[in-house]
């Protein structure tokens, strides 16, 4: 499942994904989130359909405990159910 986000010119519509890079140097991809805020301890992925804050219509994606996070990468146009391309060995 990977959200549709509209331009802001309306003109096309482009595919988001992440990728969140953890400590342990696994690369988890979310697809479907297009936003992502910090929730207390856990940073947290959100399908929010183009709107551009995270609200109460939001739906949660998925979540990772932030001190595990060494980085997230937001990803246009990305092939669903692909491989992330960034592998930390």
């Amino acid at each position: 499942m990977t959200s549709l986000l509209t331009d802001p010119d309306r003109s096309r519509t482009r595919e988001v994904t992440f990728d969140v890079t953890l400590r342990d140097g696994t690369v988890q991809r979310v697809d479907g989130a297009d936003a992502y805020e910090p929730e207390r301890s856990m940073t947290t992925f959100f399908r929010t359909d183009g709107r551009p804050t995270v609200d109460c219509w939001s739906v949660r994606m998925a979540s990772f405990r932030t001190d595990e996070i060494l980085a997230i990468r937001r990803l246009e146009d990305v092939e669903v159910g692909a491989e992330p391309a960034l592998r930390i060995v």
